[in-house]
């Protein structure tokens, strides 16, 4: 930041550059605040912004119509506002009037990129759009949504999805062994992400890297308006890194912790030609690890390249590819068994595993992408977005103890438990988004439709090599494993599956200003539904399914609302039950209502929401087939209520926080509670302080019990469980220049031994013990 405020003398020739880069450019704006007013130039000319935000508190900006120059129309905004504005190194500068140019002193300093969190130092950001592709605040969307910005990605070390949704409360990571995580959310699974706004399935193995992404942004409750087969529990958006710099910028990274974990990444952004206006930016990353688990490693490789090109003043266009390939070894087949053969139980630790050191769960995922952004004269716009991802799996497994069998209590010997699998997936999904935002003006209030069009494809070909031999189990105990098992021979390969899926929607919905105060949010998703599965000759159709969406947000003061937002459920499930028939589609009703605060010019929003989810087919786990594949059930009439609060943002300059508190029920039509193994309460609270060149910071997480009513070996009923727990974690970072940073993170402060998740068959999953984290980051 500093390096910033030095550069605010700036040769007049840079000035006259960026000045004439855009001298033909229009701007109409309406009669706004002057921040948003600002943000909308930025965010249309494609530079960021410089600003005290308290020069900004209260003012407003008068309309202008069609000012040619940005140096014109950010002269017209800011009349009569006693700030001046400049054009110094690709950023605009807005300043008082009195301030002499030799100064350098500009109080509390926001960069803002209209679409990047970095370099902001924030916890919150102004606006977000996967709710409903409208940019509204979050104050002013009318469900509850949370942002993990890039600094508050960088402060806790996290490195995939699966650090992120454990630290949201409301959101719970549901680990099945060391390679498989799902993710739950107000009592159901969230089984697609997206990826700048595309959605894409989930599965439990892919761990996306977050090296390559600039934020993550999550909108609780069902998003069917914005995916087609909408999903009641959350949408997690992955919004990818741009080339944002007009200047060489960059950072190298380098990491080492527990375990012999290390990682080096570098991210390298560049302009291309001599009007900067067409930039690349490059990510590269590995990582190598060992664990707390026995017998397990991974290697991780990541690779990201994106050109981001200004075609013209009003049109752009990106295009860009990512590659991640995951090599873990000694990879386990779920928990450890929570029982012995006699019924009694085990008391494993952690770092136990019960797996040959051959085993692994290989993952490549390939994407290429392009985005086409242009802007009318008249504030229309029309974007055009395309992916294309290849996500490739190989999983060689073994489950050795569990599964309905158990090791004996006195030889720790299981002879009958050999589970064998080497599976290989091959995925191909295309996404094709086109959508216009049509901004009018009606009746003297401002209003903006979106409408659009979404084609989502999906070929997904398994394959298998069965076993030519079994395992000899009969002399490897659980109390002294080794690893060394003898590999059995396979079969060649053979087709097990091959399944395509389309979905075709139209999609519209609008923003529409009843008053000043209050807001209606309205749309609709028309989707037809197609799958198919050669290999088992079997196919079904949903045609014209809609998904209404309504939502209200009313104003109540400058900093607070009040909203309540409806909106129809319905999924097609790839889920089978235990004879291998296809459940189902779910379908339901999702409500919520809640008030929303905005404080210190937005840089910390807080929510208050309580919701209800009505479902009908809802997919249980109820075990594993002799194939190892898990089957469901289904629960009729599921009902999820309960409330949330989030806070995130800046307490001041220096003090950077977060706060959630979740808690839900959520019954069968037989008033019996479902998802059980996740827990009901969840409270989170974390904290970073900076005080000169020294950062520091910390967070508590706690969470209520969780619990599975299992069937014991000798057939005794029996509940397993683990009691409500807390975690500690804690960082601290040290500035040694405005360049070079070291910053050491301390997760599970105090080692607290717990079960992270209990699956099928009465396994336990361990989370993990204490660990802690080193990093060296140079930027330039």
């Amino acid at each position: 930041m500093n390096l910033l405020k030095k550069s605010l003398i700036a040769p007049s020739l840079a000035i006259l550059l960026y000045t004439n880069l855009h001298a033909n450019e229009s701007f109409t704006l309406e009669e706004m605040s002057l921040k948003e007013a600002i943000k909308t130039i930025s965010k249309k000319a494609n530079i960021p912004y410089m600003v005290d935000s308290k020069l900004l508190k209260d003012k407003k900006s008068q309309k202008i119509e069609n000012i040619q120059g940005l140096k014109n129309a950010l002269d017209k905004i800011l009349q009569n506002s006693g700030l001046e504005a400049s054009i110094i190194d690709g950023t605009i500068i807005i300043k008082k009037k009195s301030i002499p140019q030799s100064s350098n002193s500009l109080g509390k300093v926001e960069i803002i990129s209209a679409n990047a969190t970095e370099d902001t130092d924030s916890y919150t950001i102004d606006s977000m759009n996967t709710a409903t592709k409208l940019n509204l605040s979050i104050k002013d969307t009318p469900q509850s949504v949370v942002v993990i910005t890039n600094q508050k990605i960088e402060d806790n070390n996290w490195e995939s999805i699966d650090d992120i949704v454990s630290n949201i409360a409301g959101i719970q990571p549901s680990k099945y062994d060391t390679d498989r995580t799902y993710i739950m959310a107000r009592g159901f699974e969230i089984d697609y992400y997206q990826i700048d706004g595309m959605p894409t399935s989930y599965t439990g193995y892919q761990q996306q890297d977050l090296s390559i992404y600039d934020r993550v942004e999550i909108v609780k409750g069902a998003n069917g308006l914005m995916t087609g087969a909408g999903n009641p529990a959350a949408a997690i958006n992955l919004v990818r890194k741009h080339a944002n710099s007009k200047k060489l910028t960059g950072d190298i990274t380098l990491k080492a912790g527990s375990w012999d974990r290390y990682k080096g990444s570098i991210d390298i952004t560049t302009p291309l030609n001599e009007a900067k206006t067409v930039r690349a930016r490059i990510v590269a990353s590995y990582a190598d690890e060992e664990s707390y688990k026995d017998y397990y490693s991974k290697e991780t490789s990541v690779f990201y390249g994106v050109i981001d090109a200004d075609i013209s003043d009003n049109t752009r266009l990106s295009l860009g590819a990512s590659y991640q390939e995951n090599r873990p070894e000694g990879t386990t087949w779920g928990g450890v068994p929570a029982y012995f053969s006699d019924g009694s139980s085990t008391s494993f630790h952690p770092e136990d595993s019960f797996t040959p050191d051959w085993t692994y769960g290989k993952t490549k995922t390939k994407s290429a992408f392009a985005s086409f952004e242009h802007y009318f004269n008249n504030d229309i716009k029309i974007n055009a977005n395309y992916t294309h991802m290849e996500y490739d799996a190989h999983l060689k497994m073994a489950l050795m103890t569990g599964y309905s069998h158990f090791p004996d209590s006195t030889t720790g010997i299981d002879p009958t438990s050999d589970f064998l699998s080497n599976s290989f997936t091959q995925t191909d999904t295309d996404v094709l988004d086109i959508y216009t935002s049509i901004p009018f003006e009606l009746a003297n209030k401002n209003h903006e439709i979106i409408a659009g069009v979404m084609y989502h494809k999906k070929n997904e070909d398994n394959f298998s090599k069965s076993a030519l031999s079994s395992i000899d189990t009969s002399s490897n105990s659980v109390f002294s494993w080794d690893s060394d098992v003898k590999e059995p021979s396979w079969n060649k390969k053979s087709r097990t599956g091959e399944k395509t899926t389309k979905q075709e929607s139209a999609y519209i919905v609008g923003r529409f200003s009843l008053s000043d105060d209050l807001k209606l949010i309205a749309g609709s998703r028309l989707t037809t539904y197609k799958y198919n599965n050669k290999f088992s000759n079997y196919d079904y159709k949903y045609d014209n399914e809609v998904t209404p969406y309504a939502g209200v947000v009313y104003s109540l003061d400058e900093n607070h609302s009040v909203y309540a937002s409806y909106t129809d459920i319905f999924k097609a499930q790839d889920y089978k039950d235990k004879s291998g028939n296809y459940l189902d589609p779910k379908e339901g009703k999702s409500y919520e209502a809640g008030i929303k605060g905005e404080y210190f010019d937005g840089a910390l929003n807080a929510s208050l929401a309580i919701f209800r989810i009505e479902q009908d087919n809802v997919a249980q786990s109820a075990g594993t087939n002799s194939s190892g594949e898990t089957y469901y059930t289904l629960e009729e009439g599921v009902t999820s209520k309960g409330v949330e609060f989030d806070l995130s943002g800046a307490i001041n300059e220096n003090w950077n926080m977060s706060f959630g508190i979740s808690h839900y029920e959520a019954k069968n039509s037989d008033d019996e509670k479902v998802s059980t193994t996740i827990p009901r309460t969840q409270f989170l609270l974390s904290s970073t302080y900076k005080t000169g060149s020294l950062t520091f910071g910390g967070s508590v997480k706690w969470q209520s019990k969780l619990y599975d009513d299992v069937t014991n070996p000798v057939g005794d009923s029996d509940r397993l469980q683990q009691e409500s727990f807390y975690l500690v974690n804690a960082m601290a970072r040290y500035n040694f220049t405005k360049n070079l940073s070291a910053q050491l993170n301390i997760n599970n402060l105090f080692d607290k031994e717990y079960y992270s998740n209990i699956v099928y068959d009465a396994q336990y999953v361990y989370g993990e013990p204490r660990n802690t984290t080193l990093t060296l980051k140079y930027t330039f």
